[in-house]
């Protein structure tokens, strides 16, 4: 890890489990979503924007991991009430997996806009999924690819 501050591994796991939760009644809202709904009503839907905030909040996870809601929350809030962290993680991964979740979640949105039936609700199911793993298990799935795609050599090693 060499210069890279740690991040207590907590945090993460305390924003995928808000986010699994949000996800969680996006898919259900896009479960009774109306098939063949004009444009206006697709944007207008209640799991589009839902899925639309949460897009959001992993583009802010991106951007700014230091002033994401969630991060801020849990350092305020719930890491003063916890003990120190047995050990600290690079934040890369981390980072890298909010990314993944604004991937699937821009994807789901640009397909439910352009009318692809059940689209918003299998990409909000396959991020609330990835975010439960975390949330439950302490698995997170896109540090797993983050740590696949950097062992080939992809992302994360500097150049010499």
């Amino acid at each position: 890890m060499s210069d890279i501050p740690g991040i207590d591994p907590r945090g993460p796991r305390f924003g995928a489990t808000i986010t699994s939760v949000l996800l969680l009644v996006t898919v259900g809202l896009g479960l009774t979503a109306l098939p063949g709904a004009t444009l206006s009503a697709r944007v207008t839907d209640p799991a589009f924007l839902l899925l639309a905030a949460v897009a959001l909040l992993f583009l802010w996870g991106v951007a700014s991991p230091r002033t994401a809601p969630w991060g801020v929350l849990y350092r305020r809030l719930v890491q003063p009430r916890l003990s120190r962290p047995d050990e600290l993680e690079d934040p890369r991964p981390p980072r890298f997996a909010q990314g993944v979740g604004l991937f699937v979640s821009v994807v789901g949105l640009v397909l439910q806009v352009a009318g692809v039936p059940w689209a918003l609700p299998i990409a909000a199911a396959a991020a609330f999924v990835a975010a439960f793993l975390n949330a439950a298990f302490g698995f997170c799935l896109g540090c797993q690819m983050y740590l696949l795609l950097q062992r080939a050599g992809v992302i994360g090693r500097a150049t010499a």
